[in-house]
């Protein structure tokens, strides 16, 4: 029986980010600190502005991809025994209408709720959802 408010039940499954996804956010985020320290290294020895301002174009660079990747790994999706909950959103399974190959959700009221395809095992998490009693 599903509930009347927005429990969800018991957790399922638990989707989090694809670890080729969260690797590709490690190197570029490392690279970019690389890229920053090399930069002050040579405006150390050679005094130029340039090097300076390219140096700070890397801090940022840097800063930026540290929080995207902060921001990325609590990026999950969890399905319970009567809905699932992504980010913000707690979706009951009778809120559901349809669910497309691409992992967009659409709900009986007209929205649409866009799954990712950087979780991990996206195809399987679909399937799941789709298996999952609608109605």
């Amino acid at each position: 029986m599903p509930p009347s408010g927005k429990d969800l039940g018991r957790s399922i499954a638990v989707y989090g980010p694809a670890p080729a996804f969260l690797q590709r956010a490690v190197f570029l985020t490392v690279l970019s600190f690389l890229f920053f320290v090399g930069t002050m290294f040579i405006y150390y020895i050679r005094q130029g502005f340039v090097y300076f301002i390219l140096a700070s174009a890397f801090l940022v660079l840097y800063v930026i991809s540290l929080i995207s990747f902060v921001a990325q790994r609590k990026n999950t999706l969890v399905i319970h025994q009567h809905g699932i909950e992504y980010k913000k959103d707690k979706i009951l399974w009778t809120d559901v209408k349809s669910v497309s190959d691409e992992g967009v959700i659409l709900l009986i009221d007209q929205r649409t709720i866009t799954i990712p395809k950087s979780l991990a095992n996206f195809n399987d998490l679909v399937d799941q959802i789709r298996s999952m009693p609608q109605r």
